[in-house]
């Protein structure tokens, strides 16, 4: 029998085979289902195996499935890393187990493999494939833990999505660290961007700075320095963008100074980003910043509709374009 995922995952209880195998490359949602069937069998005793180990020794699994007490709760096993070498002690199993469940969980199985035919095929045996998630799973799972968040824009999904590279595991990661910084369940774009891997994005937002400030001799040196990751291009058009349409906001200021329009913004400026902030408010205008913000659009759109261009040279290019239009 074969479960599609996103339906297991609604309703683990719908599953009523006693031999159950998970397989594919998504560890989170993997791990996801260990949690869920802790959650629901937290009144049976949960036994770990590895299929190494149970190969070396058979009966160390045969015995724990024959071993049955009324004086003992019931036994729920996990079975990890399987392939198709399992299959024959598989088969003597399913013919020995009673109220027992069994999960079985793999990376990656072709559609020739036995294993996967057989609990596809069999009675009494559950197939579920974990594929890669994609944009519209994750956005899922972002909307249903950050529901009560006030600022879950459109722009902060995709910036979260973006960040986790489409990893499941990664995304739940980033999102306790959300959760536990923003504890006044306000998003903000500015914040958040720092957050999501801050150590990893300190050098490029560096580079932004002193782009966004028209620093000739130091975008060089930054350009020749700074470690820019292909899998971080869109996060990095994400940051540049979310710098130019914070200094967006105060342009059209009067009657008060750029300084004190600064200090007025909601958000507030992170006190130690305030010297770049004034320095880069003081090189843009609103006619500036629509040209750059149309040119990461054309730039964003062009990398999504084609993996084999240049990502790096790119963005290489849009910030010495950006250093330019700081000085017109």
């Amino acid at each position: 029998m074969q479960y599609k995922s996103y339906i297991v995952e609604q309703n683990l209880k719908i599953i009523k085979e006693k031999l159950v195998l998970f397989h594919g490359e998504n560890i989170g949602l993997k791990n996801e289902f260990k949690i869920k069937i802790k959650v629901n069998y937290k009144d049976k005793e949960i036994l770990n195996f590895t299929q190494d180990e149970i190969l070396k020794s058979e009966e160390i699994i045969l015995k724990e499935i024959m071993n049955i007490s009324l004086f003992e709760k019931e036994k729920i096993f996990f079975i990890q890393n399987v392939n198709d070498k399992i299959l024959d002690l598989i088969i003597k199993i399913k013919e020995l187990i009673d109220n027992q469940k069994i999960y079985l969980f793999s990376d990656t199985l072709e559609k020739k493999s036995k294993l996967r035919n057989f609990f596809e095929k069999t009675e009494l045996c559950a197939s579920i494939a974990c594929y890669q998630d994609n944009e519209l799973s994750l956005k899922r799972i972002i909307e249903n833990y950050l529901k009560d968040f006030k600022g879950l824009t459109p722009n902060n999904i995709n910036l979260i999505i973006d960040n986790c590279n489409l990893d499941r595991a990664k995304l739940y990661n980033e999102l306790k660290k959300i959760i536990g910084f923003f504890d006044n369940k306000l998003l903000d774009e500015e914040n958040l961007l720092k957050l999501l891997n801050h150590a990893s994005n300190n050098d490029f937002n560096a580079l932004r700075d002193e782009a966004l400030m028209g620093n000739k001799i130091k975008t060089n040196k930054l350009l020749a320095n700074t470690v820019i990751e292909d899998d971080k291009i869109i996060y990095y058009i994400n940051i540049i963008n979310s710098r130019l349409n914070k200094i967006k906001e105060i342009d059209n200021s009067d009657k008060q100074s750029l300084e004190n329009a600064i200090n007025n913004l909601k958000p507030p400026v992170f006190w130690k980003d305030k010297p770049f902030f004034l320095a880069q408010a003081k090189k843009w205008n609103n006619e500036k910043i629509k040209k750059t913000l149309n040119q990461t659009y054309d730039l964003e759109i062009k990398i999504k509709s084609n993996s084999s261009i240049n990502k790096k040279v790119l963005i290489k290019k849009l910030l010495i374009d950006i250093c330019q239009m700081a000085n017109a």
